[in-house]
Protein backbone atom coordinates (compact mmCIF):
# COMPACT_ATOMS: atom_id res chain seq x y z
CA UNK A 1 0.00 0.00 0.00
CA UNK A 2 1.23 3.50 -0.73
CA UNK A 3 2.76 5.47 2.09
CA UNK A 4 0.57 8.55 2.26
CA UNK A 5 1.83 11.27 4.55
CA UNK A 6 -0.92 13.84 4.33
CA UNK A 7 0.83 16.30 6.61
CA UNK A 8 3.90 16.54 4.37
CA UNK A 9 2.12 16.85 1.02
CA UNK A 10 0.96 20.28 -0.13
CA UNK A 11 -2.59 20.96 -1.25
CA UNK A 12 -3.22 21.64 -4.90
CA UNK A 13 -1.65 25.02 -5.62
CA UNK A 14 -4.61 26.29 -7.59
CA UNK A 15 -6.65 26.48 -4.38
CA UNK A 16 -4.40 29.22 -2.98
CA UNK A 17 -3.22 31.12 -6.05
CA UNK A 18 -5.91 30.73 -8.70
CA UNK A 19 -7.46 34.01 -9.84
CA UNK A 20 -10.76 33.56 -11.71
CA UNK A 21 -10.58 34.82 -15.28
CA UNK A 22 -13.43 36.39 -17.20
CA UNK A 23 -13.40 33.60 -19.76
CA UNK A 24 -13.76 30.91 -17.09
CA UNK A 25 -16.48 32.86 -15.29
CA UNK A 26 -18.49 33.32 -18.50
CA UNK A 27 -18.10 29.63 -19.32
CA UNK A 28 -19.35 28.61 -15.89
CA UNK A 29 -22.16 31.18 -16.12
CA UNK A 30 -23.24 29.66 -19.44
CA UNK A 31 -23.66 26.29 -17.77
CA UNK A 32 -25.47 27.79 -14.78
CA UNK A 33 -27.92 29.75 -16.93
CA UNK A 34 -28.63 26.69 -19.05
CA UNK A 35 -29.54 24.68 -15.98
CA UNK A 36 -31.46 27.55 -14.38
CA UNK A 37 -33.64 27.79 -17.46
CA UNK A 38 -34.79 24.25 -16.74
CA UNK A 39 -36.20 25.45 -13.40
CA UNK A 40 -38.13 28.24 -15.12
CA UNK A 41 -39.42 25.82 -17.75
CA UNK A 42 -40.64 23.47 -15.03
CA UNK A 43 -42.44 26.36 -13.31
CA UNK A 44 -44.11 27.37 -16.60
CA UNK A 45 -45.13 23.77 -17.38
CA UNK A 46 -46.52 23.39 -13.85
CA UNK A 47 -48.63 26.52 -14.39
CA UNK A 48 -49.95 25.20 -17.72
CA UNK A 49 -50.71 21.75 -16.27
CA UNK A 50 -52.49 23.37 -13.34
CA UNK A 51 -54.63 25.33 -15.80
CA UNK A 52 -55.75 22.06 -17.37
CA UNK A 53 -56.34 20.36 -14.01
CA UNK A 54 -58.94 22.58 -12.41
CA UNK A 55 -59.68 26.03 -11.01
CA UNK A 56 -58.56 25.33 -7.43
CA UNK A 57 -55.18 23.92 -8.40
CA UNK A 58 -54.73 26.63 -11.02
CA UNK A 59 -55.41 29.29 -8.39
CA UNK A 60 -52.50 27.93 -6.33
CA UNK A 61 -50.14 27.73 -9.31
CA UNK A 62 -51.20 31.16 -10.55
CA UNK A 63 -50.61 32.64 -7.10
CA UNK A 64 -47.05 31.30 -7.12
CA UNK A 65 -46.31 32.34 -10.71
CA UNK A 66 -47.70 35.86 -10.29
CA UNK A 67 -46.11 36.41 -6.85
CA UNK A 68 -42.84 38.24 -6.30
CA UNK A 69 -41.08 34.86 -6.45
CA UNK A 70 -42.55 34.07 -9.86
CA UNK A 71 -41.72 37.55 -11.11
CA UNK A 72 -38.15 37.15 -9.90
CA UNK A 73 -37.77 33.69 -11.46
CA UNK A 74 -39.13 34.78 -14.82
CA UNK A 75 -37.16 38.04 -14.89
CA UNK A 76 -33.94 36.18 -14.10
CA UNK A 77 -34.94 33.60 -16.70
CA UNK A 78 -35.31 36.34 -19.26
CA UNK A 79 -31.77 37.47 -18.49
CA UNK A 80 -30.59 33.84 -18.61
CA UNK A 81 -32.16 33.35 -22.04
CA UNK A 82 -30.41 36.41 -23.44
CA UNK A 83 -27.11 35.50 -21.80
CA UNK A 84 -27.27 31.90 -22.96
CA UNK A 85 -28.15 33.04 -26.50
CA UNK A 86 -25.24 35.50 -26.68
CA UNK A 87 -22.86 32.94 -25.17
CA UNK A 88 -23.98 30.46 -27.82
CA UNK A 89 -23.15 32.99 -30.54
CA UNK A 90 -19.79 33.54 -28.86
CA UNK A 91 -19.10 29.82 -28.97
CA UNK A 92 -20.04 29.71 -32.65
CA UNK A 93 -17.33 32.31 -33.23
CA UNK A 94 -14.90 30.21 -31.20
CA UNK A 95 -15.86 27.05 -33.12
CA UNK A 96 -15.00 28.85 -36.35
CA UNK A 97 -11.49 29.32 -34.97
CA UNK A 98 -11.84 33.07 -34.50
CA UNK A 99 -11.62 35.23 -31.40
CA UNK A 100 -9.45 32.77 -29.51
CA UNK A 101 -6.84 35.30 -28.45
CA UNK A 102 -7.21 36.52 -24.87
CA UNK A 103 -8.11 40.12 -25.70
CA UNK A 104 -10.91 39.20 -28.13
CA UNK A 105 -12.21 36.42 -25.86
CA UNK A 106 -12.47 38.88 -22.98
CA UNK A 107 -14.22 41.46 -25.16
CA UNK A 108 -16.70 38.84 -26.27
CA UNK A 109 -17.21 37.83 -22.62
CA UNK A 110 -17.98 41.40 -21.63
CA UNK A 111 -20.22 41.64 -24.68
CA UNK A 112 -22.22 38.66 -23.42
CA UNK A 113 -22.57 40.08 -19.93
CA UNK A 114 -23.38 43.68 -20.87
CA UNK A 115 -25.42 42.68 -23.91
CA UNK A 116 -27.59 40.31 -21.91
CA UNK A 117 -28.34 42.97 -19.29
CA UNK A 118 -29.17 45.57 -21.96
CA UNK A 119 -31.35 43.15 -23.93
CA UNK A 120 -33.14 42.10 -20.74
CA UNK A 121 -33.92 45.71 -19.85
CA UNK A 122 -35.09 46.45 -23.40
CA UNK A 123 -37.33 43.38 -23.34
CA UNK A 124 -38.81 44.35 -19.96
CA UNK A 125 -39.54 47.86 -21.23
CA UNK A 126 -41.21 46.50 -24.37
CA UNK A 127 -43.30 43.96 -22.43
Amino acid sequence: MADVKAGERPLSPHLQIYRPQLTSITSILTRITGNALIVAAILAVWWLLAASTGPDYFALADAVVTSWFGDLVFTLSLWAIWYHYLAGLRHLVFDAGRGLDIETAERLGWGCIIGSVVLTLVTLVII
